[in-house]
């Protein structure tokens, strides 16, 4: 089977970016990206992508039009498609069985249905969104309970392994793919034509082939373990700071060992994002439901420890201003959950941004890419507030972060913001109230000079202490 027509149902994250690569290397593929949500496509179909990824507008108006489309008609999409992309929305489900833990796929069951409603022929439909483990049955059910006479379904498992501020060069250059089918000659065969597309540019030896179960756990094991490492660092920055140790410091030695080696061992504020959390919770609700319960509270511990991250560096913030910011200004730099991308699901910055709140703070917020809109929407939903009008009086947005940060208490740094790096901070100290505080969420910023200048600085992971030799706060 020639793939000649791609079909993705979901036009988020991750079916955007992984289409919109897809279609640049795959120029004689017809590739259509559908979403009921209307406002969605039309940001697709615009000059400002819903979506902030580094090199992704120059791809999608390079193969705009030619061979990439968007679009809110999705019948159609479906019934000339060869292979059809699940990529929808699976979020932790908030009532029932399961609630807080488990996976909802309403939204999964509903394309399967969708889909067996219109198809004719051969079709190849691939899990994209992250499932649990035999969810692809699910699918293969509705699919055969419904399936007409004269048509045939394969449903495979291609998990993606995306990092939001470099998901394109993740595309590009991918460290593996990962497909999972059926262990049968017709779902051998449709493994094969999916790797097709995918060697347009990748490497064969790059594109791993496994069953379909093991192809949908290992998307969720990969981010356990990335996770687990945040935490890990994050557990030994608190240590640090009770002994005087550095955990950067540590974190170097440590990483050095070539058994564990350096990556994502970076102590900050906490983990966010899309993905980890959803898919440790995910990973704790199967384990249990399979009476693994050591288990599952072996993974509990590591969304525990990044809960206990952001409150105990909470916390720190009251403490060091004198136990009470009721009244006080301070100015939060950063809102999404990592730089280069303007995604703000479960970002520490939220729970950060609540717990001051919720101590009478003002609060003025400064982010190069979050939406004003998507900054109040998060503050004030249910889940935030309970006191949706309060949290608009108390909450300012700026456009610069020396606007926000001008008659200020405090500065609090939770995103990792290149440019955070770079701010004249002599010229922030100057319009800030006295004494002023920064607290480095990320630990970016060169804390040696901003003591220097008369900050009182705060960090993760370390002490930083002011020498006798500098200058103090004006009196």
């Amino acid at each position: 089977m020639v793939i000649e027509k791609i079909c993705c149902i979901g036009a988020g994250y991750v079916g955007g970016p992984t289409c919109s690569v897809l279609a640049y290397k795959c120029p004689n593929i017809k590739v259509t990206v559908c979403d009921r949500s209307k406002e969605r496509i039309e940001q697709w179909n615009s000059p400002k992508l819903p979506i902030y990824e580094p090199g992704l507008d120059e791809i999608v108006k390079e193969c705009r039009g030619r061979n990439l489309f968007f679009t809110t008609d999705l019948d159609p999409a479906i019934i000339e498609a060869d292979l059809i992309f699940i990529s929808v929305n699976t979020p932790t489900k908030t009532f029932g069985i399961g609630k807080g833990r488990a996976a909802d796929l309403k939204f999964v069951e509903a394309c399967s249905r969708k889909i067996a409603s219109l198809s004719s022929g051969r079709k190849i439909v691939v899990e994209k969104s992250t499932v649990p483990v035999h969810a692809a049955d699910s699918i293969i059910n509705i699919l055969t309970a419904n399936t007409r006479p004269g048509v045939e379904f394969q449903v495979l498992s291609n998990p993606e392994f995306l990092a939001e501020g470099t998901a394109v060069q993740d595309l590009l250059n991918p460290d593996r793919v990962l497909i999972g089918g059926e262990q049968s000659d017709a779902g051998r065969q449709a493994v094969e034509d999916l790797c097709w597309v995918y060697q347009h540019w990748i490497s064969r030896d790059k594109i791993i082939t496994t069953n379909t179960w093991s192809s949908e756990l290992s998307k969720l094991v990969a981010n356990a373990f990335l996770a687990q490492r945040i935490s890990s660092i994050n557990a030994i920055s608190a240590l640090c700071e009770a002994t005087g140790a550095d955990v950067s410091e540590v974190a170097q030695a440590t990483g050095m060992d070539s058994r564990i080696g350096s990556k994502f061992l970076q102590a900050s504020v906490g983990f966010g994002g899309s993905c980890f959390q959803k898919d440790l919770l995910n990973l704790v609700y199967i384990s249990e439901c399979l009476k693994l319960t050591e288990v599952a509270s072996y993974w509990q511990k590591v969304i525990d420890m990044n809960e206990y991250q952001k409150s105990r560096f909470a916390a720190r913030i009251v403490e060091r201003l004198f136990n009470t910011i009721t009244d006080k200004t301070i100015t939060i730099l950063g809102f999404a959950f990592k730089k280069n991308t303007g995604d703000t699901r479960e970002s520490p910055a939220i729970y950060v941004c609540k717990y001051l709140l919720e101590e009478g703070a003002n609060l003025h917020i400064y982010d190069p890419k979050v939406e004003p809109k998507q900054m109040m929407t998060d503050l004030t939903s249910p889940m935030v507030s309970v006191d949706p009008e309060k949290v608009r009086e108390l909450v300012k947005i700026y456009d610069d972060p020396y606007s926000a940060a001008a008659g200020a208490h405090a500065i609090v740094i939770c995103t990792e913001w290149d440019e955070f790096v770079r701010l004249d901070y002599q010229k922030i100290y100057d319009t800030m109230l006295k004494p002023a505080f920064l607290f480095d969420g990320r630990k970016i910023v060169d804390h040696e000079s901003v003591l220097e200048i008369g900050f009182h600085v705060e960090t993760i992971g370390k002490r930083v202490t002011r020498s006798p030799l500098l200058r103090a706060d004006p009196a």
